[in-house]
């Protein structure tokens, strides 16, 4: 059993960390795989440390930790403008592993389009090895607003059933704590890091939500999303992308008789 973290940039997986535990915990060999390319690759090379550092912490070696989005162009904040490839990317980096029985990936939740692109790749991945589930955890969105505020780690009732995951007293306070393993991303961790925590207070601990390739198709939520007024993207812009991206139709496998398929379509 191996599980494919599809994230788009490091820390993200911090959020997920009780999914880490529970696949841990269950003998599943974990992978984790970032989509975003860096400007800078100063910048890269300090955040990809900054995770390798959390995952040590939890167990996993450095080479668990794969920058698919390195040299890429992909750039983070930017990555439905390159979702096609994107997906080769991790195409061929998933060839190189273990067969992969489920993705993790950020929701469908209109919070970052980097993050909505990423739910994306993983579904259509998902597809393309036989309809391997996928799971999808929150990291913020704009679905119940809160004037220049928003809701940090709180699924969306639009995603469906929600599913707990328990944690310890030792391992939340870990969580809490582990936070100092991010310290180039300060800045940004001062407003979401409480918001987390207050969430799963207010919500009684973390859950998550299954993916499917029918909610890709979807808006992720009625009203304007978090990344229409925070970054000014529009999620016609994103839909165009998705959509663009996942028609193309996958490669053929080698060894495998060429036959004529109709490619698939997410469409809203």
């Amino acid at each position: 059993m191996a599980v494919a973290f599809l994230l788009a940039h490091f820390d993200d997986e911090y959020c997920a960390l009780p999914l880490i535990l529970q696949a841990r915990a269950a003998g599943e060999a974990c992978w984790f795989l970032y989509v975003a390319d860096y400007r800078d690759g100063r910048t890269a090379a300090r955040r990809r440390a900054e995770t390798q550092a959390f995952l040590a912490s939890l167990g996993f070696a450095p080479g668990r930790t794969i920058h698919v989005g390195a040299g890429s162009g992909v750039l983070d904040g930017e990555v439905v403008k390159g979702l096609d490839i994107a997906l080769a990317k991790l195409r061929k980096a998933l060839s190189q592993l273990p067969p992969i029985t489920r993705f993790v990936t950020p929701a469908w939740e209109g919070g970052h389009p980097d993050h909505d692109g990423c739910a994306a790749l993983a579904v259509r991945l998902a597809a393309e090895r036989g309809g391997v589930p996928v799971q999808q955890f929150g990291l913020y969105n704009g679905r119940w607003p809160l004037g220049p505020l928003y809701r940090a780690c709180a699924p969306i009732p639009e995603n469906g059933p929600e599913v707990r995951v328990g944690l310890s007293l030792d391992q939340w306070l870990a969580w809490i704590a582990a936070v100092r393993f991010f310290p180039s991303q300060t800045w940004n961790w001062l407003g979401l890091w409480p918001a987390m925590f207050l969430t799963f207070l207010v919500r009684g601990g973390f859950a998550a939500q299954t993916l499917s390739a029918e909610r890709i198709g979807e808006r992720p939520h009625a009203g304007r999303l978090h990344y229409e007024g925070m970054f000014r993207t529009p999620y016609e812009s994103v839909r165009a992308a998705i959509d663009t991206a996942l028609a193309a139709p996958a490669p053929q496998r080698p060894g495998r008789a060429r036959t004529r398929k109709k490619p698939t379509v997410i469409s809203a």
